[in-house]
């Protein structure tokens, strides 16, 4: 039985990813901040793990991963989606620590995640990351400058990955999402600033289509790869944005 790890998993599409696998037959450990969120996502799924990481802190990072080989012993799949962001504020306002928090967990803790899956992958013979790009690694949104920095930074750690991997049988890709439905999109409907700077409603789309998508990668053999995929709602702003 194949192993993944879910981070962000407590919520919103990382939770949505991990039900989805469960139900697919995977065995899945279930990483975040808040473990009665995590208790959530694993209920009703025996081969669910839920593991309470931080993954801004190394040594949560290297602690969570130290806990899935010792209970399953591998990591096939590693779905890097834990994520944050902090209220829209122009560049100039933008203090340090708001930049730090985004930051440490966008890539800081993106980072972490794909170097402990990245060692016990190569030392077992392969593997597969799936990074959460978010369509704001390609297009900005006005106000977001460490959410649109980091986010254009997870497309290098992607293709790094997929460099350094080649050589081991580790793939790497990425899913770039737009809208899904879930707590962090909430928002959309009620209207938010646009490229042009005025604020508008923005349409959604259901959350298990991101699931589906992690799926489809996860069970792909390790001979083919999903380099980059973007799914959004179909008429959200984002051709032409930026």
């Amino acid at each position: 039985m194949a192993v993944a790890v879910v981070t962000g998993a407590g919520s919103g599409v990382g939770r949505a990813a991990a039900r989805t696998l469960l139900a697919a037959g995977f065995q899945v450990a279930l990483a975040g901040r808040r473990e009665d969120a995590l208790h959530e996502t694993a209920a009703g799924f025996e081969d669910s793990f839920v593991v309470p990481t931080d993954v801004s802190h190394e040594d949560s990072v290297v602690a969570l991963f130290a806990a899935v080989v010792e209970k399953w012993g591998r990591v096939d799949v590693l779905f890097n989606n834990a994520g944050t962001n902090v209220r829209a504020t122009p560049i100039e306002e933008f203090s340090l620590s708001a930049w730090e928090k985004v930051v440490g967990v966008n890539l800081t803790g993106a980072f972490l995640c794909a170097r402990e899956a990245f060692r016990v992958m190569k030392a077992r013979g392969g593997g597969r990351i799936i990074n959460n790009g978010s369509i704001s690694a390609s297009v900005p949104r006005p106000h977001a400058v460490a959410y649109n920095a980091t986010k254009h930074a997870m497309t290098g750690l992607t293709k790094t990955l997929s460099l350094e991997g080649r050589a081991f049988g580790i793939a790497c890709g990425q899913i770039d999402i737009g809208n899904a439905a879930t707590e962090m999109t909430a928002r959309m409907g009620q209207g938010v600033l646009q490229a042009n700077f005025e604020t508008r409603p923005e349409p959604t789309f259901d959350v298990r289509h991101v699931a589906d998508a992690v799926l489809y990668q996860a069970q792909l053999p390790l001979d083919a790869n999903v380099q980059f995929m973007t799914v959004m709602a179909t008429t959200m702003p984002y051709i032409g944005r930026g």
